[in-house]
């Protein structure tokens, strides 16, 4: 019997399958390199907010959750996985469109930054779909 993404117990893979799942994980891989990009150029640029601590513990914290969700995408192929990063992505979309759109001129981060993000979210978000819920 074919496994399908409703599945998170062992069982024999689909080509189909694991060709969603690999996808979602390099995109969210993608995803995150650009995310700790982002934040190193910010706080070089001096754009990050004060007294949130070091901000090389929040770059490693976005490396260990990108690394364990890639894994987990990847290795694990779990379905649950990808809902629930589906589920955590839509959070994100009313500041980018905000920034996008309804951001004033006095806004130290350019429109087009937020609205690359928004892309670049709304990618991920299929393709987290897709293996999710075998799309």
């Amino acid at each position: 019997m074919e496994a399908t993404a409703e599945e998170d117990a062992p069982g024999p893979r689909s080509g189909a399958r694991q060709r969603k799942f690999r996808q979602a994980a390099f995109v969210y891989l993608h995803v995150g390199v650009l995310y700790e990009a982002a934040v190193y150029v910010f706080w070089r640029q001096g754009l990050l907010p004060e007294g949130r601590g070091p901000v090389w513990v929040w770059l490693l914290a976005g490396a260990v959750i990108v690394t364990l969700v890639f894994w987990g995408l990847w290795v694990k192929e779990s379905a649950w996985l990808a809902r629930i990063i589906w589920a955590l992505g839509l959070f994100r979309l009313p500041a980018l469109i905000e920034g996008a759109f309804a951001s004033g001129t006095g806004s130290a981060i350019d429109p087009a930054f937020y609205l690359t993000a928004l892309v670049v979210v709304l990618i991920n978000l299929g393709m987290l779909a897709r293996a999710g819920w075998d799309l």
